[in-house]
């Protein structure tokens, strides 16, 4: 019987974390912060995100029967039917939400992000088109936060670039890693990194300033290292670590951009949120450690 416990790993709940921030960054950038309503639109970034998780793994099923035989559905936890029901149910909820937070609006651009994550989980990921299918993805949750304004474009595309080289690095976390994606995944975090200033270029206040690059140097901290590693040793092992690190390292990018447009205690709260990834992360690594010794 399937649990709750396996529809939250099904739709890996813990990484949500790492969507809440990205309507917060395009509602900044484009207006100053989000509306009394608006703050519906990072649940529907989460439902969205959960949902395309779910779909993931149906989409992925035989393939993980082989590689990854422990996750819900090869295991026999959930069956693939509930998966694609899950799937269904959170992305209409997605859009509900979408739509009571942010209007009409935030609904057309939250129609095409849908559609954008069936496309990734269906038929681009294992193309070449991947990376770029889901950069696409993350950069209309940004827009979604702004309502579609063109103002939020330069955040929304840094947002993009950081997903696209985690992305591709992710390609290796099963066979090794190839010099070609981690280096794309190397290029793709300077990218980022530079963006944060083009994002709101219009930021004059040195509270702006000074928290946006804080959130910056937090940013390369997280994504960098691992990269690096991942660069030197290309193991499934090390990759892994790398993704996962990359995956939470957009947090503090959100930080950051969010600082800039004049929001510190939102990026404060940001940078709180990436504090409970990482002490997870710490506790996921010694628990696997400990796994090893046994």
């Amino acid at each position: 019987m399937t649990t709750v416990r396996d529809v939250l790993e099904l739709v890996r709940a813990p990484a949500a974390l790492t969507v809440l921030g990205d309507t917060a960054v395009g509602a900044g950038t484009a207006a100053g912060g989000l509306s009394r309503r608006g703050w519906l639109l990072p649940l529907a970034s989460v439902a969205i995100y959960s949902g395309g998780m779910a779909l993931n793994d149906w989409a992925d099923r035989d393939l993980d029967a082989v590689e990854r035989p422990e996750r819900p559905i090869p295991s026999g936890r959930v069956t693939p039917r509930r998966a694609l029901a899950v799937a269904a149910g959170l992305g209409a909820v997605g859009l509900a939400l979408a739509a009571a937070g942010g209007g009409r609006r935030s609904l057309a651009v939250a129609v095409p992000l849908v559609a954008s994550v069936v496309a990734y989980d269906v038929v681009a990921k294992p193309t070449a088109a991947g990376p770029l299918a889901m950069a696409v993805c993350r950069g209309l949750d940004v827009l979604m936060g702004a309502g579609g304004s063109p103002r939020a474009l330069p955040a929304a595309l840094t947002i993009a670039a950081h997903t696209a080289g985690v992305t591709a690095l992710s390609r290796g976390e099963v066979h090794g890693g190839s010099s070609a994606d981690i280096g794309l995944a190397l290029a793709a975090t300077g990218a980022a990194a530079a963006g944060v200033d083009s994002a709101s270029p219009d930021v004059r206040t040195p509270l702006a300033r000074v928290t946006g690059a804080a959130g910056s140097a937090a940013y390369l901290a997280a994504a960098l290292p691992g990269q690096l590693a991942a660069a030197e040793d290309p193991s499934p092992e090390r990759v892994r670590d790398a993704t996962r690190a990359g995956i939470g390292a957009v947090v503090p990018l959100q930080a950051a951009l969010v600082a800039r447009s004049g929001a510190p205690v939102v990026a404060l709260g940001l940078m709180a949120v990436h504090a409970v990834i990482r002490l997870r992360g710490r506790a996921g690594r010694a628990g696997r450690r400990r796994g090893d010794m046994t």
